[in-house]
């Protein structure tokens, strides 16, 4: 019996708006900023527009992409609420799948912009063992106060004790495949920013994403208990926002890229790798076929990194130890160097920077679950 199950940063899968670039450039759409507007009311107009004009071959791209993955059960970040993800299934989805993602689950997390994380479930696998919803929870509440998370790093940042640890949430969900149990943690981390303080990105917001994944770790041991957590059929999926080890990228297109791999000496994720609490199965690939985005922030700064996980339950990982994801690539913009061997045929009408599927990459694993 068994079950794929895959994660999915969409990347703003939205249904309004955005008019906060005509007084804030740093998030105002670079087209946008060719030309010359008069007032409020015109870029309001022209964002329609331009929203309009680039939604439908993204949104193509990002169907294909998820069509490609193959998977019984969706884990996706960056949902603006449940209606977007029904109008983006009804209209793109469906034409590529059919009958695909009847069942769909998400909350009202923290995130200013209101992106959300959300769980999508096919009736059935592709074997036919049925996958029965039991329950979901929300753990967007949670305060570092309540956990006794709140450190001096986060004080630093402005971060005060009883306000809420995720940017998003630890959306909680059970379900049963042909009554197997199964808990799905689906997570979407703060991002890393730009630099602040004399620090980069990463660096600065470092401590928000240890407290958050201190927390996930917690909500799953008060869940399973310490003594049994190593037992059960768990996951977490999600965007972490932060790497172990990057790629990084020498070198041009015309005379050649070069690619390094290279660790990192702290990473968030390390709190729920620790001590075996659970297993990153992506790095069961080779070290330079793990990275799931391309970061860049001009020809001096250029890395391929993992930032989007499946992390097993011990007993899931036992289970299911010749496991191998798969990183669904082919929605990726040419402008992504790949090492040697792995590149990919790009979806139809994938743009130098954009269209593209998403910045992010799908991950996919098929799980034993018997």
């Amino acid at each position: 019996m068994s079950l794929r199950i895959a994660t999915f940063n969409v990347e703003n899968l939205m249904n309004r708006f955005d008019y906060s670039g005509f007084r804030n450039e740093l998030r105002q759409d670079r087209t946008l900023a060719l030309f010359e507007i008069k007032n409020e009311a015109e870029y309001r107009l022209l964002e329609q527009a331009r929203t309009i004009a680039h939604a439908d071959d993204t949104r193509q791209l990002t169907a294909l992409a998820i069509a490609a993955a193959r998977a019984d059960i969706f884990c996706l970040q960056e949902v603006d609420n449940l209606e977007a993800l029904q109008a983006f299934e009804y209209g793109y989805l469906f034409k590529m799948i059919g009958q695909g993602y009847r069942q769909k689950y998400t909350t009202s997390g923290n995130d200013a912009r209101g992106i959300d994380v959300a769980v999508m479930l096919r009736p059935e696998t592709a074997h036919g063992q049925p996958i029965e919803f039991v329950r979901m929870t929300s753990h967007a509440h949670v305060t570092y106060a309540d956990f006794g998370l709140h450190t001096p790093e986060l004080s630093a940042l402005g971060e005060a004790e009883n306000e809420r640890i995720f940017r998003r949430d630890c959306l909680e969900i059970d379900v049963t495949i042909a009554g197997q149990p199964l808990t799905i943690y689906s997570v979407h981390f703060k991002s890393m920013g730009s630099p602040r303080n004399g620090l980069d990105g990463r660096e600065a917001t470092m401590p928000i994403r240890l407290a958050e994944a201190q927390a996930v770790r917690r909500i799953i041991e008060d869940r399973f208990g310490k003594d049994h957590v190593g037992d059960k059929h768990w996951v977490i999926c999600g965007d972490l926002n932060d790497y172990r080890e990057r790629v990084l990228i020498k070198g041009e297109a015309h005379g050649g890229y070069a690619f390094e791999p290279v660790g990192e000496e702290q990473s968030s994720v390390n709190v729920l790798l620790d001590g075996g609490f659970c297993e990153n199965i992506v790095e069961r690939r080779p070290v330079l076929d793990r990275w799931t985005l391309y970061h860049t922030r001009g020809p001096q700064e250029r890395h391929l990194c993992q930032l989007d996980y499946i992390l097993l339950s011990p007993a899931l990982a036992r289970h299911n130890a010749k496991a191998i994801p798969e990183i669904v690539r082919g929605g990726q913009p040419w402008r992504t160097p790949f090492p040697p061997g792995q590149e990919v045929e790009r979806y139809p009408r994938t743009g130098w920077d954009r269209p593209k599927a998403s910045d992010h990459c799908p991950v996919a694993v098929t799980l034993d679950m018997g």
